[in-house]
């Protein structure tokens, strides 16, 4: 595979929307671009098929800010003046053309937001300047066999005896699960239902803490696993936030997830209608080039006109989140009007590629296996129209 991309941005251009996007938003794309150009995208479909990718990637990613955008400065970190920056960061990784190395490089983007924003000074301190350095890597552990997205409902348990915890229960679907050094764990303290739980921070190497990597559809080079924990002594110290109040800090996550979500799958159906242009431009069948029928060409007008829709949405929800508003009615349909557009241009991507659309280490097969991840992730789209018709009073 070649290391220069295709641009999407030479079909929809940013820079037009000068409300959303400025002078610096542009510099960090050059930045983040000449990254991944060099980084991460001639070795894409080697690490695809290895099942993994250099844990030195994670030096080299904080080597050009990527893993410090967003964290306070006193740690390291770099400020990020609002919301745009993650759709530029997302849609650039997009580029690519899927694959693991975007959610399990960016892992710290929903491990660490409730270290931030809840655990004391000494948690911060130790852990938040070793994760964004890439020293260490930060994963968060929500999900279980028995749960799904019920997380109100989860079964994992820590029991106070002292100064430690004893937690029991095991995590699945877990993105770097394995190589993770430091684990934002929701476990039940207390009673039924969301006011029984709380947060823990669990180090790797906790005796009775094993993990167990997970075989995927797709994002073969992404981490994943199944976590379990048994008797694991925790100490108190590493409570994040107070005990029983911990679902706050799980919601935390949870908008700018889907947001991210929302702008990767919209930026990855942009990769599907790149793809399906210069092929169609190329391929020749019935002594013409595929651009030249009228059904491959309408094909590829309802890829724009669902990505140009999905792209307004994206950026009006980020501008309401930029004033303090909580969009979820929003946020709730955006995320599922973006992986239905993600959804019908990979299948139309395959289509117009026929028969190589099914060949491995092709980019718009890659995004087709991938579909699923990015509609059930950060919120299936079932809970995300509930969630918007409970919202609306329906």
């Amino acid at each position: 595979m070649t290391a220069i991309l295709r641009d999407f941005t030479s079909w929809f251009d940013f820079s037009l929307s000068p409300q959303y996007y400025n002078a610096d938003h542009e510099a960090w794309r050059g930045v983040l671009r000449q990254f991944i150009d060099k980084e991460i995208a001639p070795f894409i479909d080697e690490w695809e098929e290895a099942s993994t990718f250099p844990r030195e990637l994670y030096g080299k990613a904080a080597q050009v800010g990527l893993l410090q955008l967003g964290y306070p400065e006193k740690y390291g970190g770099v400020e990020k003046p609002d919301t745009f920056y993650d759709i530029v960061t997302s849609q650039e990784l997009a580029r690519v053309g899927g694959g693991g190395v975007h959610p399990s490089l960016n892992s710290h983007t929903i491990g660490m937001p409730p270290i931030v924003a809840l655990a004391s000074e000494e948690i911060k301190a130790k852990v938040i300047p070793e994760v964004i350095s890439g020293e260490k890597i930060s994963a968060l552990a929500i999900t279980e066999p028995s749960g799904g997205s019920d997380v109100a409902n989860l079964r994992t348990t820590a029991r106070r005896e002292g100064d430690v915890y004893i937690v029991n229960g095991s995590k699945t679907f877990i993105t770097s699960g394995v190589r993770a050094d430091y684990y934002t764990v929701a476990v039940r303290t207390g009673g039924e239902g969301a006011g029984g739980i709380s947060l823990l921070l669990i180090e790797k190497d906790t005796p009775g803490f094993t993990q167990t990597g997970l075989d995927k559809m797709g994002w073969w080079c992404s981490d994943t696993a199944t976590l379990y924990f048994d008797d694991c002594r925790v100490p108190v110290a590493n409570l994040i936030g107070e005990e029983n109040k911990g679902f706050a800090g799980v919601m935390i996550n949870f908008n700018a997830e889907r947001l991210n979500i929302a702008a990767m799958a919209n930026g990855l159906a942009m990769v599907c209608m790149d793809e399906a242009v210069a092929w169609a431009r190329e391929r020749k069948t019935f002594g013409k080039t595929l651009m030249s029928h009228q059904v491959i060409r309408h094909k590829i007008a309802e890829m724009a006109k669902r990505i140009l829709s999905t792209q307004s949405l994206l950026e009006k929800t980020a501008w309401q989140m930029d004033q303090g508003v909580v969009p979820v009615v929003e946020l709730s349909l955006l995320k599922v009007q973006a992986t239905e557009t993600m959804e019908y241009c990979a299948r139309e991507a395959v289509q117009i590629f026929g028969g190589m659309g099914f060949m491995r280490g092709n980019k718009v097969e890659r995004i087709y296996r991938e579909v699923r991840v990015y509609a059930i992730g950060g919120g299936s789209e079932e809970i995300m129209r509930d969630l918007a018709a409970r919202q609306l009073a329906l």
